[in-house]
């Protein structure tokens, strides 16, 4: 009997040990090699545009982007017969004789998160030539702009770092003159206190002196004289097509755009006839809508169409 329970022991301790072993052996068994490790590609951050300024230089006017995070991969500078909304195909308003427009390819000009602007979308300059600087694009990480210039000419464009900007320097070696521009003092307006315009001065060409302060008028107050109260009043218009004066005297002045005086008995014609007339060549000015048409084309006589009555 004692033997048969020593050899059951036995029998049941080295089933237990070989379980033990069984088990030791999987714990210590090789695992399948693990799959390699994919590299996740990471998308370089696209460069953000953080300023756009401009400034005089004795034959040239200076435009400048600065960016945050590099520059863009690709520029395109090229003088364009209109500017164009990316995306819309609307056309963008924009004062000046040419238009040069830059497209830059992979950069941003708004905050991904929030959606926000990061740059401004328009600066009047009123410079010798460059007049204002227009973004007309901020869409899948392409941002377009165009400078709106008193006269073509010639220009260079580099680069620079630290900061990360893109220069545009547009020649301006012509000789130029000292001219008014008729702008709107809102809060004299809005308190019934005449006057309600103010004189401010620009450097225009001096060869065609008459539609460069009516270009600069219908860019309207640099941010500075912004901040003074002034305003440019457009009625609907976003320029004009042609400015004629004839031998007695008489400017004709062809809007674009639309033409709508909202009622107001302040319209485009209370800033173009004042602007214009500063030039001795200038006695009577005729304001003609985007049709053609003004109340009294012929004559001696100022006149405007309809579509700016109150």
């Amino acid at each position: 009997m004692r033997t048969l329970r020593a050899t059951l022991i036995a029998c049941l301790a080295a089933s237990i040990s070989l379980g033990a072993g069984a088990a030791t052996s999987a714990a210590r068994a090789p695992s399948p090699a693990a799959p390699p490790t994919a590299a996740v590609a990471t998308a370089p951050a696209v460069p953000l545009l953080v300023g756009v300024r401009a400034a005089s230089h004795r034959t040239f006017d200076r435009v400048v982007w600065e960016f945050r995070g590099g520059l863009p991969s690709t520029r395109i500078v090229r003088y364009v017969p209109e500017l164009i909304a990316d995306g819309s195909g609307e056309p963008v308003r924009i004062a000046g004789s040419a238009i040069l427009g830059l497209t830059m390819f992979q950069a941003n000009a708004h905050d991904e998160n929030t959606g926000r602007s990061t740059a401004p979308r328009r600066v009047v300059a009123g410079l010798g030539n460059v007049i204002e600087v227009v973004q007309s694009g901020d869409f899948e990480a392409t941002v377009s702009y165009g400078v709106g210039l008193a006269k073509r000419q010639r220009f260079t464009v580099t680069t620079l770092r630290n900061p990360s900007r893109i220069v545009i320097d547009v020649r301006k070696d012509y000789r130029q003159a000292t001219r008014t521009v008729r702008l709107l003092d809102e809060p004299r307006f809005a308190a019934g206190t005449p006057p309600f315009t103010r004189n401010v001065t620009r450097r225009v060409p001096a060869a065609a002196p008459a539609g460069a302060v009516l270009h600069q008028m219908f860019a309207g107050p640099t941010a500075r004289e912004r901040a003074r109260g002034l305003r440019t009043v457009r009625s609907g218009a976003t320029g004009f097509t042609r400015l004629t004066i004839s031998s007695s005297k008489v400017a004709r002045v062809y809007l674009k755009g639309r033409c709508d005086s909202g009622g107001s008995t302040f319209t485009v014609a209370n800033l173009i006839r004042p602007t214009l007339k500063q030039f001795p060549s200038v006695r009577w000015v005729k304001i003609y809508d985007p049709q053609g048409r003004t109340e009294r084309p012929t004559g001696r006589s100022d006149s405007i169409p309809e579509c700016l009555e109150p």
